[in-house]
């Protein structure tokens, strides 16, 4: 499979957006824009590095807004999008890629299957492009007055992401410099570059004024889906302690729980449940139980691991339920100080957070005091774009 590299261009000012910062930081459902096409980018399997192309000046802001991504550092763009777009295809060429994704980062609705299909097309041709044909009748004007009605046929609307071959698009690129072309595939034309169309999306429009701002607004939180899933875990208790963790709160008790971590089985099975919301898999795949970083480490931990994954993706938490089931400790003393930590641990509201406590009637390893189990059901919005 070819290697590619996706260049999203984040140095212009966005003057006609107004605000205080520049438009690809203003927040849009929650997230800056410019985060909601990086992290479509560092979660397609396709795609093997990101890497932005920033103004200088914006480093904190950028910083703020890639957290905790996986993402190439960023390099600084030029005065015009077309240097930006030089300037991040040269700091690539140490390690080239074999394809480059060039994409506007005030474009954030970028969906995987428009992904797909750019790269689908470069296996064939030298570039791609995603477009919409034109459907509204074209008019050119001047003086305010109708000089003339265009031919439509064949015309159509470029959007980003815009793919090529790394090394024709970067020799592209270096021959351009100094002219004022208004794309990448412009640039690719202008070489001589063979450019296909596939099919672009509606929903992958360009936030440039106040109102398209607001429309995008009102599309994502009106797009959002509901997912749930659900955690369960089991910890046999062993000889000796004074203590054992459950839910994050240390409980007094004769007999500590095994497990290669501190064993809060409560807290492995709702980081198990976050994981499946977003079909992460489960927590021995992050945090192999044999490696030894993890030996006696707070399973806090992978809590907030599984809770990066899920915003880093622009989803969010919208409410857990655990369920501990055990003879003994009581859970009732506690219960106040366990849905406080799972506030406190992923910014949550009480009202958010829901522990129970069960036994099984003196019935099974738990009725037996062997040992405690734990089931979570965890519930989260996710941003929705259309296929």
């Amino acid at each position: 499979m070819a290697r590619c590299v996706a260049l999203v261009v984040a140095a212009g000012r966005g003057t006609r957006l107004g605000g205080d910062v520049p438009k690809q930081y203003r927040e849009l459902d929650g997230r800056p824009i410019l985060r909601h096409s990086l992290a479509a980018f560092a979660a397609h399997p396709a795609v093997a590095r990101v890497r932005a192309v920033i103004h200088p000046d914006d480093r904190d802001l950028y910083d703020k807004a890639a957290a905790g991504l996986s993402l190439l550092d960023p390099v600084p763009g030029g005065a015009a999008r077309q240097d930006s777009v030089r300037l991040g295809l040269e700091s690539l060429a140490g390690d080239p890629p074999d394809w480059v994704l060039i994409h506007d980062a005030a474009r954030p609705f970028l969906s995987n299957a428009l992904i797909d299909r750019v790269l689908s097309a470069l296996e064939r041709h030298p570039g791609a492009i995603p477009a919409l044909p034109v459907q509204d009748t074209l008019k050119k004007a001047a003086g305010g007055q109708v000089q003339a009605t265009l031919d439509r046929t064949g015309l159509y609307r470029a959007q980003t992401p815009q793919g090529f071959r790394y090394n024709d698009i970067l020799a592209a690129h270096r021959a351009a410099q100094g002219q004022e072309l208004t794309d990448d595939a412009a640039v690719a034309e202008k070489a001589g570059l063979a450019v296909a169309l596939v099919g672009g999306d509606d929903i992958n429009v360009k936030i440039t004024t106040p109102s398209d701002f607001e429309r995008a607004g009102s599309r994502l939180a009106q797009a959002r889906q509901v997912r749930t899933a659900s955690g369960f875990d089991t910890h046999r208790f062993k000889p000796g302690g004074d203590h054992l963790m459950l839910l994050g709160v240390r409980i007094p008790h004769e007999q500590g729980l095994d497990g290669y971590s501190d064993a809060d089985v409560a807290l492995h099975a709702l980081t198990d449940a976050l994981l499946g919301t977003i079909a992460a898999g489960d927590i021995g795949l992050h945090f192999p139980p044999g490696d030894p970083r993890w030996k006696g480490a707070p399973s806090e931990r992978f809590l907030i691991h599984a809770a990066n994954l899920i915003a880093a993706k622009g989803g969010r938490i919208s409410h857990i339920d655990v369920t501990i089931i055990c003879e003994k400790p009581k859970i009732g003393p506690h219960r106040a100080r366990m849905i406080a930590k799972l506030c406190e641990i992923l910014g949550l509201g009480s009202d958010q957070v829901s522990v129970k406590a069960t036994t099984t009637e003196g019935l099974g390893f738990t009725g037996r005091k062997e040992g405690i189990a734990a089931q979570a059901m965890a519930t989260i919005e996710m941003p929705a774009l259309s296929p």
